[in-house]
């Protein structure tokens, strides 16, 4: 094959060489995706196909190692495939990074469509493997069981699970934020997680180093026994969703062969018990009892409000309305954004500055209106450390729907300008277009209906001059608003 050079990736546990023209890539065993991306930039820019490079998670080349060539250029890669990836270098599969490189090749050659191509073979396989993984991920979430660890000062927690696949990096954030007040361990046979303010990996665990049990497992198991309902018992699904191999790691698992021994028993004491028959309720009682247990207040309404857990979890408070009862003028948005989350006020951020600008160019008092949102807690996802904000579903809109009606009749204002689709989904059930019923509309209600955009949609303009005419018309739809409620 002739002589051999051989090239070192520089990042940490990845490494390959040149032989004969075949190029050796070798990664960490486990998921190993620093040290992919890596190889993948280098064997691009080198344009290397894919049939020319051997992919090894094992120990590195046996053929020795030389200085390692500049890392190669970013890959401008479809959205697409850049999710896929980290979804499927977890897997077992020792074809894996071939795969993904044969992939990552055919996209950047011609074939940026790729991936919604389902029949390809590639793209089918590669979509199986990345269901693989998801399944893994959810049978951790659900099957890992902490124990607490005896005979230590500080309270600490330590768990043992056996994933089918490398995926205990991708699992750990989820436990972090889930018991992010506790000392814990998560040990499986490659490596080990553990978490006392900050996450840390290290070497594969034994299961002995995890208690067999602690003592809120007994109280447990007698929860889990007395919710057993024996007339729906159903071997095949029940292993189908919980495989044998968690069992021993799972607490109430314990009370399940007892539990399905008796199960023909118990259902058949239920079929021959003698049925009750429900107490007759009184509907003109029960309806007189519900419009007393309704808020009476706009302040009533608020309490309840703020007691309530949020529909998405997240939001560190609820963002109440803000004005006088008795507004002429209301303004309903669509939810509450970092900064209003953080401060616990409506329109206080970025958009809600812009508002505030608008409004006095208008000639509208910030003071003398009331403002909300359609939805009463902030909705987002992290990057990095950003809270980024993220649109609410229409299930969602539909949840707060009934503490907005019940703000506004509290309110009673004469007009109520929905800033957005949002708002107006919350305010008339339906999706309209803003761009084709802009201006005054009827929402169905005893007030006036006005609909603009949102302020956050002209901070998104990309143009400046583009900006300030979307700006200027918005200011004029005030004037327009502040008009119809004098």
């Amino acid at each position: 094959m002739g002589e051999a050079t051989h090239v070192r990736n520089p990042l940490p546990g990845a490494g390959g060489g040149q032989i004969g023209g075949i190029h050796v890539v070798s990664l960490a065993p486990g998921a190993d995706l620093t040290g992919f991306r890596a190889a993948a930039r280098r064997l691009i820019a080198a344009n290397v196909p894919p049939e020319q490079v051997v992919w090894q998670t094992e120990a590195p080349s046996l053929f020795g190692t030389d200085t390692a060539p500049a890392d190669g250029p970013p890959l401008r890669l479809p959205r697409a495939v850049t999710e896929l990836i980290p979804m499927v270098v977890p897997h077992r599969d020792p074809e894996r990074y071939g795969l993904l490189y044969a992939l990552i090749w055919r996209v950047l050659a011609s074939e940026r469509a790729l991936m919604e191509v389902a029949s390809d073979p590639l793209v089918h396989r590669l979509h199986r493997m990345r269901k693989a993984i998801g399944r893994d991920l959810h049978k951790m979430h659900a099957f890992l069981r902490f124990r607490r660890v005896p005979g230590e000062g500080r309270e600490r927690f330590a768990a043992w699970f056996e994933p089918d696949h490398h995926i205990l990096e991708a699992a750990a954030p989820f436990f972090v934020d889930r018991f992010r007040a506790l000392t814990w361990s998560i040990l499986t046979p490659e490596g080990s997680a553990h978490w006392n303010g900050a996450l840390a990996f290290g070497p594969p665990g034994r299961r002995e180093d995890v208690p067999e049990g602690d003592g809120f497992e007994a109280g447990w198991r007698d929860y889990y026994e007395s919710t057993f309902n024996p007339a729906r018992l159903n071997l095949d699904a029940m292993r189908a969703e919980m495989p044998r191999k968690y069992w021993r790691n799972m607490p109430e698992t314990a009370a399940i062969p007892a539990l399905v021994r008796a199960a023909s028993a118990r259902a058949q004491v239920m079929i021959e018990k003698e049925p009750t028959m429900p107490a007759k309720r009184d509907p003109v009682r029960a309806v007189a009892r519900m419009s007393q247990d309704e808020p009476d207040s706009l302040e009533a309404l608020n309490a309840i409000i703020a007691r309530s857990e949020p529909l998405v979890p997240g939001a560190t408070q609820a963002v109440l309305g803000e004005g006088p009862v008795g507004a002429r003028i209301a303004f309903v948005g669509e939810q509450p954004g970092d900064q209003e989350d953080q401060q616990g006020r409506p329109f206080v951020g970025p958009a809600g500055q812009l508002l505030s600008r608008a409004l006095e160019e208008a000639g509208i008092d910030r003071r003398e209106a009331y403002l909300t949102n359609a939805v009463k807690h902030f909705k987002f996802t992290l990057r990095g450390k950003r809270r980024i904000h993220e649109k609410p579903t229409a299930g969602e809109v539909s949840h707060y729907r009934w503490w907005l009606d019940k703000e506004l009749d509290f309110i009673a204002p004469k007009l109520v300008v929905a800033l957005g689709a949002t708002a107006v989904l919350a305010l008339t059930g339906k999706q309209i277009p803003i761009t084709r019923a802009r201006g005054p509309a009827e929402f169905g209600r005893p007030f006036e209906g006005f609909i603009t955009v949102h302020p956050s949609y002209l901070l998104r303009l990309p143009d400046e001059a583009a900006k300030t005419v979307a700006y200027q018309a918005f200011v004029d739809d005030l004037r327009r608003a502040h008009a119809l409620a004098a």
